[in-house]
């Protein structure tokens, strides 16, 4: 559909010139994609999807696989550039933002030490296991639990500092491997959380914690992680 713009304009030969616009369009659909996904890129996961739910325009715009691939890329890591997601780059970043979450989520439970929140984080399975910064590793669910619940009672359980966070996800199972401070100025621990995915929910079923040994008071104390 054209549209004259009112008055029009001279030409040459006297005549009236008309000048046509396209409407029914919005200026998203009007820009090439990559200016688009350029654009979309400076927005957020939640604006991303509060955009996708105002009209079809920009739903069909928010749901575009080179946005959540370059927004993927934004808030994760770029070292998965390779990676061909089966259900596409939006069902791979919530995925991946889901992983992310509940690993923080392991990490609120250990600061505030509560045995019930890590008994329904873990998956209640014989084959789970827990790699502590001790050394000491446990099989099966009763007996990590039992690990949480001493390590729980020490005074040494950290409030710990995540830095260099990388996950990867699959269908039904993800691994989350990271840096965990205590101090900055010592080094972390380097930490492997692996989780799966069971009855619409993920669950831990194995965490393994490298041995830091901190320094002070001429003594050196191992914490617990």
């Amino acid at each position: 559909m054209t549209a004259r713009v009112g008055g029009g304009v001279s030409g040459e030969n006297g005549g009236e010139m008309v000048v046509e616009r396209q409407t029914g369009a919005s200026m998203m659909e009007q820009l090439v994609p990559e200016i688009t996904t350029h654009a979309l890129s400076y927005l957020d996961y939640p604006s991303l999807c509060r955009l996708s739910m105002t009209n079809s325009l920009m739903r069909k715009a928010a749901n575009d696989d080179n946005a959540w691939k370059a927004l993927y890329h934004k808030d994760f890591t770029l070292e998965q550039d390779s990676v061909i997601p089966a259900n596409g780059w939006k069902a791979y970043y919530a995925a991946t933002r889901a992983i992310v979450n509940i690993n923080a989520e392991f990490f609120r439970i250990v600061k505030e030490r509560s045995l019930p929140a890590m008994g329904q984080l873990w998956l209640n399975a014989d084959y789970v296991k827990c790699f502590h910064a001790t050394g000491e590793s446990f099989s099966g669910y009763n007996a990590v639990m039992g690990s949480w619940q001493l390590a729980f009672t020490w005074g040494n359980v950290a409030d710990f500092q995540i830095r260099d966070v990388r996950a990867r996800a699959l269908a039904d199972v993800a691994w989350v491997t990271m840096k965990a401070y205590v101090d900055m100025e010592n080094g972390p621990y380097l930490m492997t959380n692996v989780y799966e995915y069971h009855n619409g929910r993920w669950y831990m079923v194995h965490h393994h914690s490298s041995a830091i040994l901190i320094h002070g008071g001429g003594e050196q104390h191992l914490m617990q992680g």
